[in-house]
């Protein structure tokens, strides 16, 4: 019987790298094995991102890279290609009659269909919002070592006007605290000793107890952390007005729980936030993480910004400016605003690309700014890296703080999964470098 091998690409973030994990389980369970390069593969999946324009026009294009390869090698091997993800979920048909190479296609809720897809070898769009059914027929098998992405809650009500994301990946859904114990115990069995909650809205989290009762995220945090063997716990991404007041104390009285929050606010300016329909002000974030640090004074922050959305004037982006100059984050994501199909703000007056481009540069360059000062503040201090990985150099290891930052030393001994301090010597801007501390 010859070998069927799988190939799966994933773009955008960690909840695709979460799918695209639990599509390769479902792919290993029908007798596949995953190959490294996409040339080996009988079956290449796309697990597509559509956040911005260039998200989808990467999928495009590694579309047509793969056609030109199945054609190189069309006399050896037949190829299928999944186009999976929210591209799949907002156009499939359009991607369908761009690229009629594409075999199937699944959205983010309904993946579990694929393996029934290809053994019926019949073309078909699976579309539809199928969140419990979705996790209902999962194979859980942890990816890493050490650290594992669990999804806890999917979907968006809140509909800001640039994102796809309620169109995408549906309305707010929360799994069980059961469903959820069950599959962090079977990553347990394989070491994981970290886990990250994940979810568009992560904070809006409401599934149900044992006894049928809904409870929010710090119900769930609590429970994950009496699990002995989970030494860590983050979660990731939050909105501003789903902060609750048990999240933010559990903060102070989880020691599991980690001291970093990546809350998006997009805009420092009131005037774009209305725009946005984000549902809060600039004095409301403030407020919120002045009693964030109340409950934890060393709490770190990170955050997302759209620079150039319709209708931001100088004054609104000198506004957003002063408020990272105040906020001091220690990392953030900024990018220039891509119109989006059928979201409200597509419609709007758009901003020329040299003020867009002009504006990212300048935030970026603050932003790294305030990321480098908050790195040199741990030059010659100790603290406790969980190492998750090998370095690319020999006898290098690479590992994370409590404030989710990125930590590499050498040693000669294997740190995979240990628990140690570190002396920090120097800072690379993105990560930091230390010797062993005994």
């Amino acid at each position: 019987m010859t070998e069927k091998k799988f190939f799966i690409k994933s773009y955008g973030c960690q909840m695709n790298v979460y799918d695209s994990n639990q599509i390769k389980n479902l792919l290993l369970n029908e007798g596949y094995n995953e190959a490294l390069l996409e040339k080996d593969a009988d079956l290449i999946v796309l697990n597509t991102c559509h956040i911005r324009e260039k998200a989808s026009e990467k999928v495009h294009s590694d579309i047509g890279r793969i056609n030109k390869l199945k054609k190189t090698m069309s006399q050896n091997k037949n190829y299928s290609l999944v186009l999976a993800g929210c591209v799949a979920q907002a156009e499939g048909e359009e991607f369908k009659k761009r690229s009629p190479s594409i075999d199937y296609i699944v959205g983010p809720q309904s993946y579990h269909k694929l393996p029934d897809m290809i053994n019926k070898n019949e073309y078909n769009i699976a579309d539809d919002f199928l969140q419990n059914d979705k996790f209902n027929n999962l194979v859980f098998k942890n990816s890493n070592t050490v650290s594992e992405f669990i999804s806890v809650q999917e979907g968006c009500d809140k509909f800001c006007t640039f994102c796809v994301v309620p169109y995408t990946r549906g309305s707010e859904y929360s799994r069980s605290i059961d469903d959820i114990l069950n599959e962090i115990k079977i990553y347990m069995q394989s070491g994981i000793q970290e886990i990250i909650l994940l979810g568009q809205n992560v904070n809006a989290f409401h599934g149900i107890n044992s006894i049928g009762k809904e409870v929010d995220l710090s119900f769930l945090i609590n429970k994950i952390a009496e699990l002995e063997k989970i030494k860590r716990i983050r979660y990731m991404t939050s909105h501003p007005i789903d902060m609750t007041d048990s999240l933010m104390k559990c903060h102070r009285d989880n020691e599991k729980l980690m001291p970093f929050l990546h809350l998006p606010i997009q805009s420092g300016s009131d005037h774009i936030l209305k725009k946005m329909n984000r549902k809060h002000t600039v004095q409301e974030y403030y407020k919120v993480i002045e009693k964030l640090k109340g409950y934890r004074s060393d709490m770190a922050l990170s955050s997302d910004f759209i620079v150039g959305f319709p209708g931001e004037t100088d004054e609104d982006f000198d506004k957003t400016m002063r408020f990272i100059e105040n906020i001091k984050f220690v990392i953030a994501y900024s990018f220039i605003y891509s119109p989006r199909p059928g979201t409200p703000a597509a419609k709007l007056e758009q901003i020329s690309n040299p003020i867009k481009k002009a504006r990212l540069a300048a935030l970026q360059s603050l932003l790294k700014k305030q990321q480098k000062e908050y790195n040199d503040s741990f030059l010659n201090k100790k603290i406790e890296i969980l190492f998750e990985k090998k370095g690319r150099y020999k006898n290098q290891y690479i590992g994370r703080s409590i404030y989710n930052q990125s930590v590499h030393v050498k040693s000669n001994l294997n740190l995979i999964g240990s628990l140690k301090k570190v002396k920090i010597s120097s800072n690379t801007n993105f990560s930091l470098e230390g010797k062993m501390y005994e």
